[in-house]
């Protein structure tokens, strides 16, 4: 299929995608994105809410001991490596108060690696960017982008090359959404998709 069908069907669905983890200020992404791991942006939701509203400043956040940010985030998985995690980024942040813009830095800081970098500098400071979660790993297999060899990195790569660099921000957000709601992993939604007599789904069994 090509790249025009592809980006006409991601636009009839999600024509106006957004980041569905919830947050006021800069630091909140950062950290939201870090516990989505092996989550859903739902449940990193549920268990923020309260946490954000009640420690609003990274001032606040940076008194709260590991154990009492666990409490707040036991429901969602790997909880107490995210814990230590969470208590190192504020430390961190709260030096100089602000998320900056610098890939190289947000690699650095503890849980955060290539992909969450990406999300931040791409939602934050509109950086083009490309984050390959599972969602954007499976539908670009799917669609025949990229191939079941392929590893997240040559993922990312190979997507940069197929796509307008100027549109990468919003199709990474459509690719993302249309994974979670449309190409899911268990019983994909077939029927609701213009491209399933191309896709590449029976090939990857």
């Amino acid at each position: 299929m090509n790249k025009e069908e592809i980006i006409k069907e991601f636009d009839r669905h999600f024509n106006n995608p957004k980041c569905e983890l919830e947050y006021t200020k800069d630091y909140e992404l950062l950290l939201s994105v870090m516990l989505s791991a092996q989550t859903t942006d739902k449940s990193v939701n549920i268990v923020t809410k309260d946490l954000y509203k009640k420690y609003d400043t990274l001032d606040k956040l940076d008194t709260l001991s590991i154990e009492e940010i666990d409490n707040y985030i036991r429901r969602i998985g790997f909880h107490k490596t995210k814990s230590k995690y969470f208590k190192e980024i504020v430390s961190k942040i709260k030096d100089i108060g602000y998320v900056p813009n610098d890939r190289e830095f947000l690699e650095n800081l503890s849980g955060v690696g290539r992909k969450t970098a990406s999300v931040v500098l791409g939602q934050l400071f509109d950086i083009p960017s490309f984050a390959v979660d599972t969602h954007v790993y499976r539908v670009s297999k799917r669609l025949g982008i990229t191939t079941k060899k392929d590893d997240v990195l040559k993922t990312e790569i190979k997507l940069k090359k197929y796509f307008d660099k100027d549109t990468w921000n919003r199709i990474n957000s459509q690719m993302v959404l249309f994974g979670r709601y449309i190409c899911t992993s268990k019983n994909p939604k077939c029927d609701k998709c213009n491209l399933k007599n191309k896709c590449k789904i029976k090939e990857m069994n």
